[in-house]
């Protein structure tokens, strides 16, 4: 779960299930959801879910759960996990080691992307110094008022 989504705490969460019907159809299978990117923040200190994120992560679930057929594993967000899988990574329950990440087209271009910020901030240092002018100058007319 994300930060700040309870009142008490700040830092993110994780809930756990746990089923011990022997007859459950994804018997030694373990889902993962990762629900960090979830959620809005209501004010600086507090997230919630909308209805949409709250049917997401329950549609994700019951999918799992009930059908073979209608679950998909969602690179970034849920994974299906076998408990050999679990061992194999020495039994660490953190979901993003499962998951991964999203599939993201990586069309993110360094050299621009560096220049466009470079062009920036040297636009916004020529800004700083022109304010700060004005900001001096409306000081020192309210000084002699």
């Amino acid at each position: 779960l994300p930060t700040k989504l309870f009142l008490n705490t700040q830092i993110p969460a994780c809930l756990w299930f746990l089923n011990r019907d022997e007859n459950r159809l994804r018997k030694g299978e373990v889902l993962f959801i990762d629900a960090r990117n979830l959620g809005h923040l209501v004010n600086r200190r507090t997230r919630e879910f909308d209805q949409t994120d709250l049917n997401t992560i329950s549609e994700t679930y019951h999918h799992w759960l009930n059908s073979r057929d209608a679950y998909d594993d969602i690179a970034g967000f849920c994974k299906s996990s076998t408990v050999a899988d679990i061992e194999a990574m020495d039994y660490v329950l953190t979901p993003g080691r499962y998951i991964g990440l999203p599939d993201d087209e990586d069309d993110f271009n360094f050299t621009e992307r560096f220049t466009t910020l470079q062009t920036e901030l040297e636009q916004q240092m020529l800004d700083e110094g022109f304010l700060n002018e004005r900001i001096k100058n409306n000081l020192k007319s309210l000084v002699y008022v």
